[in-house]
Formats: C-alpha cells, structure tokens, sequence
C-alpha cells in the first residue's frame, strides 16, 4: 500500500488490484463503525481508497502503509435483482468480442453474480465487477452523445447501468427500468460500493 496526503486532512491510499481495494474499503468501514478511526468519507475507486476528514492523516498513513493488506471482503448478506431486457444496439458487437453467437450473450452475461467495485461517472453508476475471465470489452471507439436512461453496459471488465440520459462510450447490451438513482428514496443510489447484484433476464415477445 503507499499512502499519498491530499490536502490537510485526507489520504489517498493506493494497492495494487481492484479486489485489494474493495478489501481495503470493507476494513475501513469497520474500523470506523468500530469507532477505530473519525473519518467523514471512505471512497473506493478501481485501485485507490480516498479518506476524507481526518484528525490525524499522518499517523493513519503510516498505520496503513507498515501493516499488512487485509483479507478479501467478505460478501455482503443479500443480492439485487436488476430485471434487464437483452435489447441493446451493441450485443451482437459484443458476442464478436467474446466470440459467441448472440443469443449466448444474454446467457453469459446473467449467469454471473456481479458485485460493486466502486461508484462515480454519475449518481447511482456502480462500477460492478464479475464478468467471466476473458470477457473484458473495449469501449466505443466513438462514444454516444446520449445514452437511456436505464441502459445496461460493458466497458473493460465492467457492467453498469446508466441511471440518467448522458454521453457514453460504453457497449450497450440492455435495458431495464430499475430506477438506480432516486433522490426521495433512503439511501437515494440503489447500489453503493460492496453491494452484490444479479440481471435476471427478461423475455419479451422476441428472441432477447
């Protein structure tokens, strides 16, 4: 771990994979709903942990950076379900990626268990984790001016759902009317960082 000062009173910590993040993240929400550290942000992202509102950055740095990397997180109790609709402009540019026929898309892609690695881009975007081993996707060489609401995407080893109407290059492969982001529901983002999720398939009158 190297942990970097921001500002006066934050840390940026740093490891070296996604998993040691998403570990390191679940051990410092306990240690400050253990009361072991005042702290008033913890933000994962793909590798990094940012601590926000330290008393004493300093000593926690070196506390990080002299002990060992926790173990992996354990999973969290419960699963979202996302309904999705395999409609998306993009599924058959997908399935010449993974190598399949596209009607194996939407097989493959709701067969996984999913987990939120992190959270940003908008309100509500989870960054979900759990794609099968060689299913990493490339984005858009163009990217969409405007993507729906509710699209499900790929992008590298990501799966996401775009809760609001913004520009995007990621492959869409569905839809769903999951709302991920609802400011008069507590929490307001249906999925935070941790949280497992599972697309469960919905057949329409066509093949999807």
């Amino acid at each position: 771990m190297r942990a970097l000062p921001v500002g006066d009173d934050a840390l940026l910590v740093e490891v070296d994979s996604g998993e040691q993040a998403q570990a390191l993240h679940a051990e410092l929400v306990r240690r400050r709903e253990e009361g072991r550290i005042t702290v008033r942000e913890i933000v994962p992202a793909a590798r990094t942990v940012l601590l926000d509102g330290l008393a004493d950055p300093g000593r926690l740095a070196a506390e990080l950076t002299e002990g060992a990397l926790p173990p992996p997180a354990p999973p969290p109790h419960g699963t979202v379900e996302i309904p999705v609709r395999y409609d998306g402009p993009d599924l058959a540019e997908v399935a010449a990626h993974w190598g399949v026929a596209d009607a194996d898309v939407p097989r493959i892609h709701a067969a996984a268990e999913f987990r939120v690695a992190f959270c940003g881009f908008a309100p509500g975007f989870g960054y979900l984790t759990g794609l099968p081993a060689g299913c990493a996707v490339p984005r858009r060489a163009t990217p969409r001016t405007a993507v729906p609401p509710g699209s499900v995407a790929l992008a590298g080893p990501y799966t996401g759902v775009y809760p609001r109407s913004s520009p995007g290059g990621w492959q869409l492969i569905g839809t769903t009317d999951t709302v991920l982001w609802d400011p008069a529901r507590v929490p307001a983002a249906l999925l935070s960082p941790g949280t497992r999720v599972r697309f469960v398939r919905v057949r329409t009158g066509a093949a999807t």
